[in-house]
């Protein structure tokens, strides 16, 4: 468990900001000026019971938040009821169906990586529902958004279907399953964006959809009620905690909350978050537009009775990969040591990792590729090893800019970027190279929180306008594109490396 203690000495309501990952929950205490004052970290167990299915346990990933909580530079005696509220932006898609009743999961939650819905959206696919699908929902037919997850549960969980069939149960992504348990069921829930990644919601009349409920065949007793962005929620005293109830005002998925935390207010302006996987997201407005071929449409976020809409690409493995490498194969002992190593080689020795280790996400959308390691010589060193794993990352996020330039006109001004990798300088310097454009890293290093925090000030009053918070975005550094004449090369043969196991 990680956590920072700082003095606070900053008058007026600690925000809470929960950043519920896919590999930990993170808890860190804002104030008003969007200044951190401290944090704490919990990991949770991954569950891998078969290939290609991935799996979190909700109920330790409630207990994690509030253990997360409980080790802030913050107690009762020092923030009562009205001084603290809390804000949550989480891992999306992720999806938990539980008994109304008992408020126990009827399994561990289906994980955004997981692709145990793949045939039916295969067979959804050869039916012609793809149109009809991403028309409504801006999604494409794809294990990654929550629905094949639930209709998986409700057709192979002893008993789930009739239950949901009583309205015994419900469904919702990580946010709704916090909310809901904080407020001890009072509060059943979900925003926008969250809703929007579902493949069940319909973000024209901002409703869940019959025709996609019916497809999926998931009751809409199951559904959650969806709020903007900037709403309270309830009140919570975080399983006591707090003497006093506080507000749970605030709620957005990680890179909507990253969109915001980039303060991407304006038509045109993107951010990358590097994660666990990576999401790249441009607003486009509040007209949701059909999304060019391997990017999708989603809500980016809803906030001062407006919804603002974005184009976004879906990575599945950036972090992950380089976890990967320290947790399974112990290569190194953290992603923080690779950069020495991959800086210690001129070039990547044309080796090229590609991981595909739950098939590839946009804009190629191939979910039976695997992971696999191309260009392997006797010369191969780990050095090189590292350095390709390190690249991997780079060369997707340029696959996904350059869809979605073409779409937006041309290449994008700068790049808002955010994230743990964002610390590794091989890394952002090689991501403004390949890109040719400049990389900008602002101070809070976890946007998704800052996002989070930025919807509690709008949901509570603090703020009322763009225009008062996006002074609020510190810039640390600016990263400027440098001339490498082998880039071209380097580039050429990651595509080759895609196009081999696609075609395999």
């Amino acid at each position: 468990m990680e956590m920072r203690n700082e003095e606070m000495t900053v008058p007026g309501t600690r925000i809470i900001a929960i950043d519920q990952s896919t590999s930990s929950t993170k808890a860190m205490l804002f104030d008003e000026q969007c200044k951190m004052l401290g944090r704490s970290n919990v990991d949770h167990q991954q569950y891998y019971p078969q290939t290609g299915w991935v799996e979190h346990d909700a109920e330790e990933i409630y207990q994690n938040m509030i253990a997360a909580i409980q080790k802030l530079p913050l107690t009762q005696e020092k923030a009562g009821g009205e001084a603290c509220s809390i804000a949550i932006t989480n891992q999306r898609e992720t999806v938990v169906v539980w008994n109304r009743h008992t408020g126990k999961p009827i399994s561990r939650a289906v994980v955004w990586q997981d692709t145990r819905g793949a045939e039916l959206c295969q067979q959804l696919r050869s039916e012609g529902y793809s149109d009809m699908v991403q028309q409504k929902s801006g999604l494409l037919i794809d294990p990654n958004f929550s629905a094949t997850g639930v209709t998986w549960l409700l057709d192979h969980v002893e008993g789930a279907r009739e239950a949901a069939e009583r309205g015994d149960l419900l469904m919702g992504t990580i946010d709704t399953w916090l909310v809901w348990k904080l407020t001890g069921g009072k509060t059943f829930a979900t925003d926008t964006t969250n809703a929007s990644r579902t493949m069940l919601f319909n973000i024209h009349t901002m409703q869940w959809d019959d025709d996609l409920l019916r497809l999926f065949r998931i009751p809409r007793s199951m559904m959650a009620e969806v709020l903007p962005c900037d709403a309270v929620y309830g009140e919570t005293t975080c399983e006591g905690l707090f003497a006093e109830p506080i507000k749970i005002a605030g709620v957005l998925g990680d890179s909507h909350g990253a969109l915001a935390g980039q303060m991407c207010f304006t038509t045109g302006s993107g951010k990358v978050t590097y994660g666990t996987g990576s999401s790249v997201m441009v607003n486009i407005g509040e007209e949701a537009k059909a999304a060019p071929e391997g990017l999708v449409t989603s809500v980016g976020f809803s906030v001062l009775g407006k919804h603002f809409y974005g184009y976004e690409g879906n990575i599945y493995s950036t972090g992950a990969t380089l976890k990967w490498i320290c947790d399974q194969l112990k290569l190194i002992d953290k992603p923080a040591a690779m950069e020495a190593e991959a800086t210690s080689v001129d070039d990547n020795g044309g080796v090229y990792v590609v991981p595909a280790f739950s098939g590839l996400g946009a804009p190629w959308w191939q979910q039976n590729v695997k992971g696999a390691v191309l260009g392997m010589t006797f010369a191969t060193t780990r050095a090189h090893f590292l350095r390709a794993a390190l690249e991997s990352i780079a060369y997707q996020i340029k696959d996904l800019i350059d869809v979605m330039a073409r779409a937006t006109g041309g290449r994008l001004s700068e790049i808002c970027a955010d994230g743990g990798p964002t610390k590794n300088q091989f890394l952002m310097q090689f991501q403004a190279d390949i890109l040719e454009t400049p990389v900008v890293c602002t101070e809070v290093e976890d946007a998704s929180a800052l996002g989070a925090v930025l919807m509690n000030g709008f949901a509570r009053g603090v703020w009322h306008s763009f225009d008062e918070v996006v002074g609020l975005r510190k810039v640390t550094q600016r990263i400027l594109p440098k001339a490498e004449p082998r880039m071209a090369a380097w580039y050429e043969g990651w595509r080759a490396a895609v196009n081999q196991l696609i075609k395999s």
